[in-house]
């Protein structure tokens, strides 16, 4: 096995942010991006990291690289590798462990609340994080919980927003991402339109406003509990 980590990236900007300087001092980091690269041959990761993206884990049909990278992390849990899905990542590895992944309610997008859970209070990875957070949502699906996982977060519009399963972690929220992140995606108009139809026009400057207000919070949580992550793999 190497000593590195794979980044399984679906969309450009979409990246670790703020969770890269910490993997960045446990090991090297190798990104694939699927639009335009093959998953590796083999799985020789100490762990791999999956990313967020505006498709959908049952997007098969339209994106024939969803349902292979499925399968590699399917056969990535069965290897023992440890896996740490954000937003779209999080519903592709709930998908592996043969849950469901489908479309929500309303969107949750901007600054929100999460709640943590009793049981989260002794996960190794969460435990010492504060039982209520601010962080960025951007996300319309939602999954159900995996069989044999554990329930650490939750929120009033979808309750699923992170699980414990092994050694991996679900992360529907993205903690990773700051104000530079959400102005890139605010820069395209796919994203932008996501935002302004769930929280109405000109909300853009009012999220990026909010969550410059929290990024000190949320970028050291981010690198907070992704060194956990990575010493209980170690």
């Amino acid at each position: 096995m190497t000593s590195g980590f794979l980044e399984l990236r679906h969309v450009e900007c979409e990246g670790p942010a703020e969770y890269l300087p910490a993997l960045e001092e446990y090991g090297p980091v190798r990104t694939v991006r699927l639009w335009r690269e093959p998953l590796p041959d083999t799985l020789d990761h100490r762990a791999i990291v999956v990313m967020g993206g505006p498709m959908g884990a049952y997007d098969g049909a339209v994106v024939p690289w969803i349902d292979d990278e499925i399968d590699y992390l399917r056969s990535a849990l069965a290897a023992g590798v440890p896996v740490w899905g954000v937003c779209l990542g999080a519903q592709l590895l709930a998908a592996a462990l043969d849950a469901k992944v489908y479309p929500g309610g309303a969107p949750e997008v901007g600054v929100c609340d999460v709640e943590l859970t009793d049981a989260a209070a002794s996960d190794p990875v969460w435990g010492e994080v504060p039982a209520s957070f601010p962080t960025l949502q951007w996300h319309g699906d939602t999954f159900d919980l995996p069989v044999g996982a554990t329930l650490l977060a939750s929120s009033p519009a979808y309750p699923n927003q992170l699980f414990r399963h092994g050694r991996s972690y679900g992360v529907q929220f993205h903690l990773e991402a700051g104000p530079e992140v959400a102005a890139e995606w605010l820069a395209i108009d796919e994203y932008r339109g996501a935002l302004e139809r769930t929280l109405g026009a000109g909300a853009a400057e009012a999220v990026l406003a909010e969550l410059g207000s929290v990024h000190s919070q949320t970028s050291a949580q981010a690198h907070a509990v992704m060194t956990r992550w990575l010493e209980s793999i170690a």
